[in-house]
């Protein structure tokens, strides 16, 4: 590939990271080129410390900006989702009605503080990062987050679903596509019954359907089931 070739958009990250699957099926979903750069998180190189000031992934780098260093980047998923869709807002992402846009971005900022930290620091973690480094992965602390801390959360999107498709208006929005990446992030190391939340249960499997959803998570399978090759039941 030649640098005429290269997409405007690198996103600096794992396809592990449900941050980056976001910003990724982001993309996918308004056709928007884009490619990948990953890096080690736990200890990135310098010029990713230079643009990553809280260490974070994943940073976005528009090349029609700047090629290299800080100018071009932006960091945190939020940041660059609404980068992408001001820079190309066809398909729209975020509803034009003033609440539903409101809504979508309060669902979207709830995915990521109350069912990421949750599901990914209560069950992918105690899982996945001690597999990762030849451990006993702590499947009690995960059962416990999943038996404790999940059901008011989806209690909550049960609630704000309504029995809905989407969680804001009546088109897919950046806050569908923020649930269900972090929701898939459970998904790479344990099942995820949700029969008890009707509505939440359809609208993901609805989503996992989207090749902006289904593609990104293949990669990411594929990359979890090299050490984990089957996933715990939680229940």
């Amino acid at each position: 590939m030649n640098d005429n070739d290269r997409p405007d958009l690198v996103i600096y990250g794992s396809p592990v990271s449900p941050f980056v699957r976001k910003v990724a099926g982001v993309a996918i979903e308004k056709d928007v080129p884009f490619e990948i750069e990953e890096v080690n998180v736990f200890n990135p190189p310098q010029w990713f410390r230079d643009i990553s000031p809280m260490k974070r992934i994943p940073v976005l780098r528009d090349r029609s900006v700047a090629e290299e260093g800080p100018e071009g980047t932006i960091a945190d998923s939020s940041a660059i989702c609404a980068m992408i869709e001001a820079k190309h807002p066809e398909p729209a992402l975020y509803p034009a009605d003033p609440h539903a846009r409101g809504r979508a971005i309060w669902i979207e900022e709830y995915a990521d503080t109350a069912l990421a930290p949750a599901g990914g620091l209560g069950i992918f973690r105690p899982i996945f990062f001690a597999v990762s480094k030849g451990e006993e992965p702590d499947v009690e602390r995960a059962r416990a987050t999943w038996a404790e801390q999940m059901p008011p959360v989806f209690d909550y999107l049960e609630s704000a679903l309504g029995g809905r498709d989407f969680f804001a208006g009546d088109a897919l929005s950046i806050a569908d596509i923020s649930v269900t990446t972090i929701l898939m992030q459970i998904a790479l190391v344990a099942h995820v019954p949700l029969d008890i939340w009707p509505a939440l249960a359809a609208h993901y499997e609805a989503m996992q359907k989207r090749p902006s959803i289904a593609g990104p998570y293949a990669q990411a399978d594929r990359a979890i089931r090299k050490a984990l090759p089957e996933r715990f039941d939680l229940t």
